[in-house]
């Protein structure tokens, strides 16, 4: 079976009379001898995936990346049973027996067909999602799955839920520390500028385009953006500073054409990392770009030209779009009124970088070879992780309500003060991250240590309230979470 993806380029020359309506990207599995139908038939089981391939951007999953992913994960899917003689459609006592032979196949098979538990989970999840459709539209009469009924509570409301019982369990990931504490966060962010520990040049390192490496990184861990979504800003996009500086968040719009699922949210940053974006952008980055003859390369596609740019969009190719509507394939082939990429960080030459995972990660490498061998690889998200933690520990402490207090008579954003002073912090960082429900957050948080911030909130209260004295509420206390040491929860 070949896996290749749609183009509309040249349609006019297809005998069609309008353009065809799948998207763009769109991926599209043909059988080895290139035919989708076998006469008045039915159509052949690799027509039916199209089918339903189309109809994903319908059905929750808008993201180019997401079709190709699922394209690939039924390919292998029906690939590997019809080398044991198993129809993709056929009775469920066979299909059942596949999916066995499958799990056996993927668990402990050759290296490199074996899947790790969360892998193997969501393929399950794909291919379950594709029998329920498939079933719904009358081309299969059975799947391989059997499920049992689940309740699942949360906030004191319950609902019932299906669990796919060819899912494999997972141990619990929650006791991995995938996060920056705050030293280390220091420390990372002075491994960009180029510094020692003690903020002192370091001498035995000859980084280039530092100013450009700290900005981005101080905005990734003010604001939690994805690598996807800081990588692709434009320098329009960023927010103008506020007249004062301010302990308050500073609100800042995160594009649509950008955020995964392409939904616009607001997140904020604060105002140092807002200035440091700033200073890049109005020097380093102008003396960059200056001049630049940069072009995007061809198999990229065409050049966009942009002209009369400003903060909601500007000229492209001499039509006017927002900038909201650019996805990162279109963003990267913006060309700049002056010359270069539009994209926010750029190289010398004016051409755009995008290459965040390999800074990150060096900078880890040299922080731990020269300075501290127990600093973690760090990832893009791992940045995005840091700033989860350090946003719930100052929503949980009241660090923003009292920051919201001091500015509440000045000029500063009203609603966001008032919804810094009455939101419960899980629904602020829902908001900020993106989530699409409280339950997405609480179940992402209950893989970083949050414990560590409700005893650290619940010792301060006590502090405040003159309790700290009482021994016995102190060996409590401490008991309660010696009980979560010994089970493995910390």
């Amino acid at each position: 079976m070949i896996l290749t993806f749609f183009s509309s380029h040249g349609w006019q020359s297809w005998d069609v009379e309008h353009r065809p309506l799948i998207p763009e990207g769109m991926p599209v599995l043909v059988d080895d001898d290139l035919h989708f139908e076998d006469g008045p038939a039915a159509p052949r089981p690799a027509a039916v995936v199209n089918r339903w391939l189309r109809e994903l951007p319908a059905s929750g999953a808008p993201a180019p990346s997401s079709w190709e992913n699922y394209a690939r994960v039924v390919k292998e899917w029906s690939e590997f049973l019809a080398e044991h003689g198993v129809g993709l459609f056929d009775s469920r006592e066979r299909l059942k027996s596949g999916l066995s032979r499958y799990a056996e196949h993927r668990a402990a098979g050759p290296l490199k067909a074996r899947f790790a538990a969360t892998t193997w989970g969501q393929h399950m999840s794909i291919l379950s999602l594709f029998y329920r459709w498939a079933m719904s539209e009358g081309h299969a009469q059975a799947e391989p799955f059997t499920y049992r009924s689940a309740r699942a509570l949360f906030h004191g409301t319950g609902r019932e839920m299906r669990v796919n019982l060819a899912v494999r369990r997972t141990p619990k990931p929650h006791v991995t520390i995938k996060y920056l504490e705050p030293d280390f966060t220091e420390l990372f962010r002075k491994g960009l500028r180029g510094l020692a520990p003690d903020g002192s040049d370091d001498t035995g390192y000859r980084g280039r385009e530092l100013v450009r490496n700290a900005a981005i990184g101080d905005l990734a861990l003010a604001t939690g953006l994805r690598a996807q979504e800081f990588t692709y800003l434009l320098p329009w996009e960023i927010p103008a500073l506020p007249p004062e500086p301010t302990a308050v968040p500073i609100p800042f719009p995160v594009p649509g054409g950008i955020t995964k699922g392409r939904k616009f949210r607001i997140t904020w940053t604060s105002y140092e990392a807002l200035v440091g974006v700033h200073n890049y952008v109005e020097l380093d980055r102008a003396a960059t770009a200056e001049g630049s003859a940069w072009r995007p390369p061809r198999r990229w596609g065409e050049p966009l030209l942009v002209s009369e740019p400003d903060a909601r969009g500007g000229r492209i190719n001499g039509v006017r779009r927002s900038w909201e509507s650019l996805t990162p394939s279109e963003r990267r082939r913006l060309v700049a009124p002056d010359g270069g990429s539009c994209l926010l960080a750029v190289k010398s030459g004016g051409a755009p970088f995008t290459a965040w995972a390999t800074v990150f990660e060096r900078t880890a490498d040299r922080i731990r070879a020269r300075f501290e061998p127990r600093f973690p690889h760090v990832h893009p998200h791992r940045l995005r992780h840091s700033f989860s933690m350090r946003t719930l520990e100052y929503l949980v402490t009241g660090h923003y309500r009292q920051a919201a207090k001091l500015v509440r008579d000045t000029d500063a954003d009203a609603a966001l003060v008032f919804y810094l002073s009455k939101a419960d912090p899980l629904l602020v960082l829902r908001d900020l991250l993106g989530h699409s429900s409280v339950l997405t957050t609480e179940k992402y948080l209950r893989r970083l240590d949050t414990t560590r911030i409700y005893r650290d909130a619940y010792e301060s209260a006590g502090a405040a309230a003159g309790l700290t004295g009482d021994a016995q509420a102190d060996r409590e206390a401490g008991a309660e979470f010696a009980d979560d040491v010994e089970d493995g929860n910390i």
